[in-house]
């Protein structure tokens, strides 16, 4: 439907900062909105999340958004849902 097809157009893109917080590798995730129509309210899958570096909780969703983590590995966020507003 489409506001699925509109959550497939949010890309999360992952990459190491190339620094360690309690000997964990940072990772810098950013989430990007490909869709023409803004989207607000976005969930992403969390279940399980873990990281030793405090996550920004006032971070607003706009087009895109970056977010920094540190855990052993990087976490395989997905979208989940979102709310679009087309004009």
């Amino acid at each position: 439907d489409i506001v699925n097809a509109r959550i497939a157009n949010i890309t999360i893109s992952q990459s190491q900062t190339g620094k360690t917080v309690e000997n964990k590798p940072g990772w810098k995730a950013t989430v990007k909105n490909d869709c023409i129509c803004t989207q607000s309210d976005l969930k992403l899958n969390s279940n399980w999340f873990q990281t030793v570096e405090d996550v920004e909780s006032s971070v607003i969703y706009s087009s895109n958004l970056s977010f920094i983590y540190a855990w052993d590995t990087s976490f395989p966020f997905k979208p989940i849902s979102s709310q679009v507003i087309c004009s």
